[in-house]
């Protein structure tokens, strides 16, 4: 038996020693750095910010590969199945790593298949109206709905979407009706705000600001516990009532579940300086995010709370994916 237990200490000591050297050496080539939408999206242009700072912060360049489809399901799925070694990684949204693991039963990921590298940027949804619709306020908003059932429309990027869910938890929480008039993406949505065909919807700030400035729609609220430096003049949704509404869309980075500690480490270390770096920074600001560069503790315990809160919302709502 003494000998068995010295056998297995040996073979423990010696696989742990193995893990050391990798994670020592790493990286020793490039780093696959997979985005789950196409280029020019938001995951897109956070994780080739990232990944433009690799070479210089690790000696290796990241390589950007973009795999759109299924709501990022499929490149999710890709990297939750790549070999746990820090040599491909996930750049993702609140919708690829949070959201679709409330809306799609049959998802062939989660995220215990991942292991949180940062929080990269958040950035609040606003609360958008045609420029003529009759109301200033959040509340005035609600009554407007309650005195003409089924008339409002909010409009948003899809079934699923930050902005849908977001739509959805204001209706539960407000306890009125609105007609919701899904498209494909947020730039035809918006369109169709400053054109009065659809009455509201919650869209990305950095989306929407210039609209804003241009009053070519109206802005009640930001779904932030602070007022966003961007739209100083424009109430939270804290201040305008809705305490409950604080919502906002994020980037993040993840590696494979099962990927050393000290791997992972240096990858946050890596993202993170990277995040920091002055002009991403700035570039970051300009379109509307605010760059977090979390540990992957914080970002961990995120994942799990947003899949647990839209799950709640997915089900009182009887959402179903399109």
């Amino acid at each position: 038996m003494s000998r068995l237990i010295t056998c297995a200490c040996a073979l423990f000591c010696l696989l742990a020693s193995g893990t050391n050297a990798i994670a020592q050496t790493f990286p020793s080539k490039p780093i696959r750095v997979v985005i789950p939408f196409v280029a020019g999206g938001s995951s897109d242009i956070v994780g080739r910010a990232i990944a433009s700072k690799f070479q210089e912060i690790l000696g290796q360049p990241g390589i950007v590969e973009n795999k759109p489809g299924a709501n990022g399901a499929i490149a999710a799925e890709f990297v939750a199945k790549a070999e746990p070694d820090g040599y491909t990684i996930l750049v993702g949204s609140i919708g690829v790593f949070s959201i679709n693991s409330a809306l799609f039963k049959d998802l062939r990921y989660g995220p215990r298949d991942f292991a949180p590298v940062t929080l990269a940027v958040t950035t609040p949804n606003v609360l958008i109206t045609r420029p003529d619709l009759p109301a200033g306020s959040m509340q005035e908003l609600v009554e407007y709905a309650k005195k003409n059932p089924g008339k409002l429309s909010y409009c948003s990027s899809g079934t699923g979407s930050s902005d849908h869910l977001t739509g959805e938890l204001w209706k539960q929480g407000s306890n009125i009706f609105a007609v919701h008039v899904p498209y494909r993406g947020g730039a035809a949505c918006q369109t169709d705000i400053m054109g009065s065909q659809v009455d509201i919807s919650f869209q990305n700030l950095g989306a929407v600001t210039n609209y804003i400035r241009a009053n070519r729609m109206k802005a009640l609220a930001v779904t932030s516990a602070t007022r966003h430096p961007q739209l100083p003049n424009v109430p939270t949704t804290v201040e305008a009532g809705f305490p409950g509404l604080v919502v906002t869309s994020w980037q993040a980075v993840a590696a494979p579940a099962k990927t050393p500690r000290e791997i992972v480490a240096k990858l946050n270390d890596a993202s993170v300086r990277a995040l920091r770096a002055p002009e991403i920074r700035e570039r970051m600001t300009q379109i509307g995010f605010d760059v977090v560069a979390s540990t992957p503790e914080e970002f961990g315990k995120l994942m799990q709370d947003e899949v647990a809160r839209w799950t709640t919302v997915v089900q009182r709502g009887a959402i179903k994916p399109d």
